[in-house]
């Protein structure tokens, strides 16, 4: 299969974020001050300056991360270097659709202001929480989130050791003393606003919906990976499909990774901000090699890697 080209999700962002690409490469120059014009917020201003607390929130973030990943892979186009396959986690996922040409730069970042913008409100509507699990299996973490009262339930498979659970404050507290009594490694609580990838979302889709049925989407030029299924997908119509069920649906990040190495991708990029995913594919399969590309710096090793 090839080059795989990942991108980031939520929580990648920082404070910094996508100048280097901007002072240095024109076609990001232009993807962040397009995004300027039409998010009515200086996105820049945010990303590179701060302040952190503006960038944590969601509606600003998920702009952020994917703006910053298509000004990163534009930096890639430049030099030549085009993945085969593509996947992204969560809010990732946007910005692996546009790689693969299923919609613009323009139709990709009013998806994701809405987006981003709906799953806020309706962590509003109803609060929640998220939580990392390391040290117990997938299956050990779905029963605990089963017998745990209330509404708690696994939303991110992203490694055969680490799962993150999502649900009403309440329900996630009490998993994760369950899981800490079952032995799990670490429990970390995530700073985020909402229970994503749950049921708890189904708000989100029904705002995001209208602006998607509006957005036409082109059969992807290579098979994009998805969240929802972990195999790859072409279809314009499955893609739009598999879009807006992954606000609802668990992130099966592992199964991706798996997939993709298992067809042949043992070269990966981590296309945008941050190397969460890079270390969430070390702990999947050692033997794949991943480049972090947030940067000129990033792109120019990856050219070394591929020369």
């Amino acid at each position: 299969m090839g080059l795989a080209f990942l991108f980031p999700g939520q929580a990648s962002q920082f404070v910094g974020m996508g100048k280097a690409l901007y002072d240095a490469c024109d076609p990001a120059r232009r993807l962040y001050d397009r995004a300027n014009d039409l998010l009515g917020f200086d996105l820049k201003k945010v990303s590179f300056e701060g302040p952190e607390e503006a960038l944590r929130q969601t509606v600003i973030t998920q702009p952020a991360v994917f703006v910053h990943s298509v000004a990163a892979l534009e930096a890639l186009r430049e030099r030549g270097i085009l993945p085969s396959v593509v996947a992204g986690h969560s809010v990732g996922e946007v910005a692996a659709l546009y790689a693969a040409g299923v919609f613009g730069f323009e139709e990709g970042l009013g998806l994701v202001a809405v987006r981003g913008r709906a799953m806020e409100e309706a962590g509003r509507g109803r609060p929640g929480t998220m939580a990392a699990v390391i040290g117990l299996s997938e299956e050990a973490v779905a029963a605990l989130c089963a017998e745990t009262p209330g509404e708690v339930a696994p939303a991110n498979f992203n490694s055969p050791e680490q799962v993150v659970i999502s649900g009403d404050a309440e329900a996630v507290r009490a998993a994760m003393k369950l899981a800490e009594g079952r032995g799990a490694k670490r429990v970390v609580g995530l700073a985020v606003s909402g229970a994503f990838h749950t049921a708890l979302m189904a708000p989100a889709v029904e705002a995001l919906r209208p602006t998607l049925d509006r957005t036409p989407f082109a059969p992807a030029k290579m098979p994009v990976v998805c969240n929802v299924t972990a195999a790859p997908e072409t279809d314009p119509g499955r893609l739009k499909a598999l879009f807006l069920k992954q606000l609802t649906n668990p992130v099966l990040w592992a199964k991706s990774v798996q997939r993709i190495a298992g067809d042949g991708g043992r070269e990966m990029a981590e296309v945008g901000p941050g190397n969460i995913l890079k270390g969430l594919v070390r702990r999947i399969d050692r033997e794949v090699r991943v480049t972090c590309v947030g940067d000129p710096a990033g792109v120019e090793e990856l050219a070394k890697v591929l020369s």
